[in-house]
């Protein structure tokens, strides 16, 4: 059994960058993703603000050499799978027992829409057999593919903490000698689907949207993927390469309050962060900043808040939500803001939370709102809450 699980490698794409430096230059320059909708025609072009991926599908497949017919989600799962392997630079990945846990929620839907729209006019035009890889688990086996994966491969959804999960579960194979290295985050496009779907929640911004603000008015939809490749200790000490840290904490907590909303006072959030708190064998002040959650919408910041304040309180630590820069990427958020943070370790930095004004009424809690570098970063926590009540905090420790 290992002991410790170890971060070897980090990839990620997302509206702000389609790899690891151009996400810090982003941050540095303080400059958000969310843009108008150009992905698909939609009668919410030019009303509601999306965060897409700078890249058509033309051109991710011209990167990735998949084929022309493949989903954005798995094509965008490649790429920040890939740089996430070639950054670990793992001398005889091939003679390790390796895995691919991956996380999404829409699976194929971009194409499965595209499909329809010809088949339910003219359904000569196709065969349902064309669209029986578009599951959520097709996208997992077409990268773990590309990558050489086959010893362990596994899909993870569960709506917005499913890539931070799939974190959580790769570290628990490492620790319990199933494999010895992982590559663990997720992948998501957006499609129609989901930006209807929200929509019809009621809990996207018309503006760009304003985490753990007062006055915030939802949530603006993004795509993405981020993953970490998960070493063991005995990985970790024939490395030439640096490791990035460690990860001390995970724990997932269900509070099955709705389908959709978090409780109001922030159960699920509270026994995530407090159970892996307990995990990491830390206390709530030595935590050095706090990725949120933080999708902007009413119910999610409040709850998240609440928790916060519950667990922190008299003095809570630096924090952030980057959702304010990548938009919410839904099954990849949990993977992206995982990246995320073990950046915010290695270079010492905390990430400004965008368009923020006025605390929260009850609250009076400020993230930061500016860039900054020379921080104090030895242990992160990254929180990531799904719909559902699924909710999952993961800690980050410099080793």
């Amino acid at each position: 059994m290992s002991s410790s699980v170890y971060v070897a490698g980090i990839g990620v794409i997302s509206a702000i960058g389609n790899n690891v430096p151009q996400h810090l230059a982003s941050f540095e320059r303080e400059e958000a993703g969310m843009c108008d909708i150009s992905l698909f025609d939609t009668t919410h072009s030019k009303k509601l603000p999306v965060a897409e991926v700078k890249l058509d599908n033309k051109q991710l497949t011209a990167i990735t050499g998949l084929p022309d017919d493949t989903s954005r989600t798995a094509l965008l799962s490649l790429i920040a799978a890939k740089e996430a392997l070639t950054d670990a630079a793992i001398p005889g990945f091939d003679t390790l027992r390796s895995g691919f846990v991956s996380a999404n929620s829409v699976g194929g839907m971009d194409k499965s829409e595209a499909f329809f729209v010809d088949f339910l006019a003219n359904n000569n035009k196709g065969k349902l057999r064309n669209i029986y890889d578009h599951e959520c688990g097709s996208m997992t086996e077409i990268v773990a593919d590309q990558l050489g994966i086959s010893d362990y491969m596994t899909t993870i959804s569960t709506a917005c903490s499913s890539s931070a999960n799939a974190i959580f579960y790769a570290a628990r194979l490492i620790k319990n000698d199933v494999l010895d290295v992982v590559i663990a985050g997720g992948a998501d496009a957006l499609t129609k689907f989901t930006l209807n779907g929200f929509n019809t929640l009621m809990i996207l911004d018309k503006e760009l949207c304003r985490p753990f603000d007062e006055h915030r008015a939802g949530l603006n939809l993004g795509e993405g993927a981020g993953y970490l490749v998960l070493v063991s200790e005995k990985v970790a000490n024939k490395l030439s390469k640096g490791l990035y840290c460690r990860l001390s904490g995970c724990h997932n907590n269900n509070d099955a309050y709705h389908q959709t909303a978090s409780s109001p006072d922030g159960t699920g959030s509270y026994l995530a962060m407090k159970g892996a708190l307990e995990k990491s064998g830390l206390v709530p002040s030595e935590i050095d900043y706090i990725n949120l959650h933080g999708t902007g919408t009413p119910n999610n910041d409040s709850a998240e808040g609440t928790a916060i304040k519950r667990l922190f309180d008299p003095k809570c630590p630096p924090m952030s939500s980057t959702k304010s820069f990548t938009g919410h990427t839904l099954g990849a958020s949990g993977g992206i803001e995982a990246v995320l943070s073990v950046m915010a370790i290695k270079h010492k930095i905390i990430y400004p939370n965008l368009r923020f004004e006025t605390p929260m009424n009850d609250l009076g809690l400020v993230p930061e709102t500016k860039f900054l570098k020379n921080q104090n970063i030895d242990h992160v926590m990254s929180n990531s809450f799904g719909f559902g009540g699924n909710c999952t905090s993961l800690i980050f420790s410099r080793i």
